[in-house]
């Protein structure tokens, strides 16, 4: 699970902290008894498809999909020909009715956004098939916690998309001051009748990078053939 390149100038230090080589163990042991997902290959997809440079917007989720063949390291997103999950649903239902020309696509894998500076980051990177939140607590929270602190210290505006107690708490790693905090509830179906849907958040991105004079995301999904 090498950390990609354009992170090692901000992260390469926390593979010498005490933590590090204890949570590579805990996941070699944990996949040497069970199915864990996502595939180590994809452990750093948030990283290596949004390099540190890049980063303009933070999505943060909790951990991955326990199912088969969903996870692969992207906060909400899901494989092509994978049915996207109820959330990811949610969230292109609040798109439709935030972006006037959005429509819903044929799949749910993100990469596309995530290309355009979209760092779709889950606090916990692995998780036991089956077994929702079964890496909490092993370390990942540390690592992910200073991919938070490193994107905040960058000289440009980065806008953070909390949905949810859990992301929120994340709000005091950030400087509100120089970058975009926007909260929501989660968009689950437990809670996004609660204030997700019609928080526009999708809009309101673009027009704050706007104001900093950064490029809008482009949120469409071109459909899969």
């Amino acid at each position: 699970m090498p950390i990609p390149d354009s992170w090692l100038s901000v992260l390469g230090d926390q593979q010498n902290m005490p933590y590090y080589p204890q949570l590579y163990r805990f996941i070699g042991e944990e996949r040497s008894k069970y199915t864990v997902y996502p595939a180590g290959q994809d452990v750093f997809n948030a990283l290596r498809f949004t390099p540190y440079e890049q980063v303009r917007v933070v999505i943060i989720g909790q951990d991955p999909y326990h199912e088969e063949n969903q996870a692969h390291g992207l906060a909400f997103s899901v494989r092509p020909g994978v049915t996207p999950p109820p959330s990811l649903v949610n969230i292109f239902k609040e798109l439709q009715d935030d972006e006037v020309d959005f429509r819903i696509p044929n799949h749910g894998c993100l990469i596309p956004w995530a290309e355009q500076g979209v760092l779709l980051l889950n606090a916990v990177l692995t998780v036991r098939a089956h077994q929702a939140n079964s890496h909490q607590g092993k370390g990942w929270e540390t690592f992910t916690d200073e991919v938070l602190r490193a994107v905040n210290a960058k000289g440009s505006r980065v806008v953070f998309l909390l949905w949810g107690s859990y992301a929120q708490r994340k709000a005091e790693l950030i400087d509100g001051n120089r970058h975009t905090i926007l909260k929501a509830p989660h968009p689950s179906p437990l809670s996004a009748s609660r204030g997700f849907f019609g928080c526009r958040h999708f809009s309101k991105a673009n027009a704050a990078l706007q104001s900093a004079g950064e490029s809008m995301i482009d949120w469409q999904l071109a459909d899969l053939i």
